[in-house]
């Protein structure tokens, strides 16, 4: 441990002498040792060291006494005047002075260099900082051992317990490990994972840094980085069974099998809950997921994530995902199909949350599966394909006459073929909205007027919308 001022004093090898009483600063600890023959040697102090100086210079009281108060309004430790050269003993007026503002005043005989009061105090705050070390070390080894042999949680407990403060952990504003108290004053410190994920370390006040803080910010951060990639891992070997099961190739006891793999029971009820954020997909690949949903089986299907909850409170679930991906930043519709029991229960739910999509709402409920949707659940059916040809014309014409020859119709479709409820919800002219209806059944080769060919188009602007 760096020397005290007592420590100081009482060293043997010195011969010391205290002039003034030193209790009240005893246990002080010395930062350094400033040698000085400066009147004012204000500009060269920082604070917490002892300064030695023979007085040469303070030939009068007055400059004996400034002198002191100096050291005093610079928050020196302690005096040491060396006598023997300028003068045979330390000074009266040095002495009361100090006695007035309460500095320590000790004699340095003539015979104790300064030097070796110097080196003494660099010793012990060497050994001081080598002590440090080797118990920084030893806290990183408990930190990494926690961390290696356990989880996250055990090795945030072992940082709590070296602090002595509560320590949590929370990712877009959602604890996720630790005994968080938004009553309590914390201390936030920010979590480098590599991703664009918002990690935070809170430490609960009071608290002082300790470098073992910084060395428990990178093992953090790589254990979020290194969950990360094995969450996105797992969500694509998840999304190929749920994919299998979508597609209808995967059934009954091999189907209930691969599931409980996942760990899921086909015999309880689950939800299927979908997000898609188009812009942002890469993002739910490795996105954690909120606390209340963190346990449920989640899969990337087709760019969007899929979550089976098996719990009761869906709708309390989503509202919370929902919350929880803006916060994160993402832009992005949620919608989920009914609870249902066994495998094919699954697959519909998976369906409904997919057709529910298509309100484009933020959060979207689920209705009843059409016959349009399950055509559209046929992945032997090439209902792209269709699409293509249909609206393909129509995409083109858009792109290159800065037209909405594809919005004209989805607003056609969605109201019964009414020119007039078109029009009034465009904007246009009755006559422009006939107009469009005859380049519409041109360049697609389908008539909306005519039922079958309404038909097709609906289900190739459906097959659009969901591809």
């Amino acid at each position: 441990m760096a020397i005290s001022l007592r420590g100081l004093l009482e060293h043997d090898e010195l011969d010391l002498r205290p002039m003034t009483e030193h209790t009240h600063r005893d246990d002080m600890v010395i930062t350094w040792s400033a040698i000085t023959e400066l009147l004012d040697p204000s500009k060269f102090l920082t604070g917490r060291e002892i300064v030695l100086t023979t007085g040469v210079r303070q030939k009068t009281k007055a400059a004996q006494r400034e002198f002191v108060r100096v050291l005093a309004a610079n928050d020196a430790v302690a005096l040491g005047f060396g006598t023997g050269l300028e003068h045979a003993s330390v000074p009266e007026a040095t002495i009361i002075a100090a006695r007035e503002v309460g500095l320590p005043v000790f004699e340095v005989p003539y015979q104790i260099p300064f030097a070796s009061i110097t080196r003494l105090i660099a010793e012990a705050m060497n050994a001081d900082h080598l002590k440090r070390v080797e118990n920084l070390l030893k806290s990183h080894q408990k930190l990494a051992r926690s961390l290696l042999s356990s989880d996250l949680d055990s090795m945030l407990d072992e940082l709590s317990r070296m602090l002595g403060t509560e320590v949590a952990l929370s990712l877009h504003g959602e604890v996720i490990s630790g005994d968080y108290d938004p009553e309590r004053s914390w201390h936030e410190l920010p979590v480098a994972t590599g991703l664009r994920d918002k990690c935070t370390l809170h430490l609960a006040e009071p608290y002082v840094h300790d470098p073992v803080v910084d060395y428990a910010q990178s093992l953090i951060g790589l254990e979020m980085a290194n969950k990360s990639r094995l969450r996105a891992s797992q969500r694509q070997a998840n999304g190929q069974v749920l994919a299998d099961l979508a597609a209808g190739t995967l059934v009954g006891a091999d189907a209930a099998g691969r599931l409980g793999a996942l760990g899921l029971n086909p015999q309880r009820e689950h939800s299927v809950i979908l997000v898609q954020a188009s812009s942002q997909a890469e993002r739910l690949q490795t996105l954690p997921l909120p606390a209340d949903l963190s346990s449920q089986v989640s899969a990337m299907m087709e760019g969007r994530l899929a979550v089976i909850v098996a719990h009761s409170k869906v709708q309390l679930s989503i509202k919370h995902l929902d919350e929880y991906l803006e916060s994160a930043g993402i832009s992005a519709r949620v919608g989920y199909g009914g609870r249902y029991s066994n495998t094919t229960g699954i697959r519909w739910s998976y369906f409904e949350a997919l057709e529910s999509l298509r309100h484009g709402e933020r959060i979207n409920v689920p209705t009843k599966l059409s016959l349009t949707s399950l055509l559209l659940a046929a992945r032997d059916v090439p209902l792209q394909d269709l699409a293509a040809e249909a609206l393909g014309p129509l995409q083109d014409f858009d792109s290159t006459h800065d037209s909405d020859l594809l919005l004209t119709l989805r607003e056609y479709l969605n109201r019964d073929g009414s020119v007039g409820a078109v029009a009034e919800a465009l904007g246009l002219h009755r006559n422009t909205v006939r107009y469009r209806m005859q380049q519409i059944s041109e360049l697609s080769g389908y008539d909306p007027n005519v039922t079958s060919d309404r038909v097709q188009l609906w289900i190739a602007l459906s097959a659009l919308e969901l591809g």
